[in-house]
């Protein structure tokens, strides 16, 4: 009686120990798909990445140098400072070894082009976008198409499921998104090598020019002295004027950056040094032939007149 009694206390605690073990593993995997699922939301980021790159090029070479001039200091309340940009921080990380080489600064991975970095951010480095402080939090948000809707985040909990709650990083990125004020800034004349001739559409050129003019306003306040009211001014001539059909107003009017020639040091170094060895080749010749100089002695008039023997 007494071996029965401690078989059976022996089968409850295995039968004790695999319950646990499997609860175990059910609890590890509903985590595992929780956290694979934020995962997937948010890399659920609908913003060009070429678009917002070529607004940021347009920002750095036509707006920039002068803000800079004025030192004047724009705030994070304008959608062009560089801490709006989502893709800033993987941007600054693209390493250009050569004309066909691309390196990853997290990871170091090599590329031959750069779209084949640009996906290989999305795919492995996704995580470290330029999103807002709220990244990580859940939101309940009736209204997902609209952008200007008021986002109300609640702490992260475990276990949280249904259509209603989406990561506010994925819902506010889209106010990093260089790309929304592609319109405004003119990123087709950058992107387009070759210019296209297209009708105008006063609908759309209304509504850049109302961006435009709304950039202006934010990032440059008439009302916050001098310095901003001239950067106002330069705004609406440098990108807003263009916004139009009838034509006559060209964009960037105002010029850009002066930005130095790779292509053009080169050669100037290669041609300077090139005229220095042909001045060191003159001069080594010169000095030469003067140590060649032969000197011809003048005959005396006795040695002439001495009559030979």
């Amino acid at each position: 009686m007494r071996f029965s009694n401690s078989k059976w206390v022996s089968l409850c605690f295995c039968l004790l120990l695999s319950l646990q073990i499997i609860q175990g593993y059910k609890e590890s995997e509903t985590a595992r798909t929780l956290k694979l699922e934020q995962g997937n939301a948010a890399h659920e980021v609908h913003c060009s990445r070429e678009r917002s790159r070529a607004a940021q090029k347009i920002i750095e070479e036509y707006l920039m140098p002068f803000v800079e001039k004025e030192q004047y200091q724009m705030s994070r309340r304008c959608r062009l400072h560089s801490d709006n940009d989502l893709y800033r921080d993987q941007e600054q990380h693209k390493i250009r070894v050569d004309v066909n080489e691309w390196k990853c600064g997290y990871c170091r991975k090599r590329f031959y082009e750069e779209k084949h970095l640009d996906q290989h951010f999305d795919n492995r480095h996704y995580d470290l976008l330029n999103v807002d402080e709220e990244h990580g939090r859940f939101c309940d948000v009736l209204d997902f198409s609209n952008q200007s809707s008021q986002v109300k985040c609640k702490p992260q909990k475990a276990g949280i499921s249904g259509t209603h709650y989406k990561p506010c990083s994925v819902l506010q990125s889209h106010s990093r998104c260089l790309a929304d004020v592609c319109g405004a800034l003119h990123c087709d004349l950058v992107m387009d090598s070759t210019p296209r001739k297209t009708k105008c559409n006063p609908a759309a050129a209304s509504r850049n020019q109302h961006l435009c003019e709304s950039l202006a306003d934010s990032c440059f306040p008439v009302n916050e002295g001098p310095s901003a009211s001239r950067l106002h001014e330069f705004f609406l001539r440098q990108f807003c004027d263009a916004h139009t059909c009838k034509g006559g107003q060209k964009p960037f009017s105002r010029g850009h950056r002066k930005t130095r020639n790779v292509f053009y040091l080169i050669v100037s170094i290669l041609t300077l040094m090139l005229l220095l060895l042909f001045y060191i080749f003159i001069y080594m010749h010169r000095r030469g032939m003067k140590g060649k100089t032969v000197q011809l002695k003048r005959i005396s008039k006795s040695v002439q007149k001495k009559k030979p023997s």
